[in-house]
């Protein structure tokens, strides 16, 4: 019976292969997540006259509650909860849960309004009379296939509801005020170690 060698030298050559193809792809994934956060953050801040990101806001009780965007508007103060849920989801107001049905599995996550509610509540106590808006903003590789539960805006129509903004604004009424409690807010903010949501 004859056994066959196999030279060390093309395992080793092999190995190195396998090595720089994992390599390439991992950063070929990075790049595409820093790529669609840059393109993320161009887009809000286009619909906004200031934008701070991944921040901590006090909560009122001691606390700190995670928020992900925080946009001065001409309209306000807008909180933005980003999620990236691929496939197709089923939610509504009154659900407790909503379903996702992609990439042949089927999995719920807990319906995001009530915590959308508790960031809206918390910037509302540091800003005064200023309104405040929230929703949450889902990336286009999801799709909500029975309509829209309430709050939710899909990242293709954010600049339909928030148009671009008019930066010559901000020194005229209404937005002096909206500027000086948007001010009053930032200073009580906090870096948040939550990932950033790549939409």
């Amino acid at each position: 019976m004859t056994s066959i060698e196999i030279d060390p030298e093309l395992i080793g050559i092999g190995a190195v292969a396998v090595l720089l193809l994992a390599g390439g792809y991992w950063g070929l994934r990075v790049y595409q997540r820093r790529a669609r956060r840059s393109a993320l953050l161009a887009r809000l801040e286009r619909v906004a006259f200031e934008a701070v990101h991944q921040v901590l806001v006090p909560d009122g009780m001691g606390g700190f509650i995670h928020i992900d965007h925080l946009l001065l508007t001409p309209r306000g103060v807008l909180v933005l909860d980003t999620r990236r849920v691929a496939g197709l989801i089923f939610g509504g107001d009154q659900m407790s849960d909503w379903t996702v049905m992609g990439r042949g599995r089927r999995y719920t996550f807990d319906n995001p309004q009530p915590s959308l509610y508790d960031r809206i509540a918390a910037v509302k106590a540091l800003v005064g009379e200023v309104p405040v808006e929230g929703r949450l903003l889902f990336s286009n590789v999801g799709k909500f296939t029975k309509g829209f539960p309430k709050w939710v805006l899909m990242l293709d129509g954010i600049e339909v509801e928030f148009p671009v903004v008019d930066r010559s604004l901000i020194s005229s009424p209404p937005f002096v005020e909206f500027s000086e409690a948007w001010s009053r807010l930032v200073a009580q903010l906090r870096p948040s170690p939550h990932l950033f949501t790549n939409l």
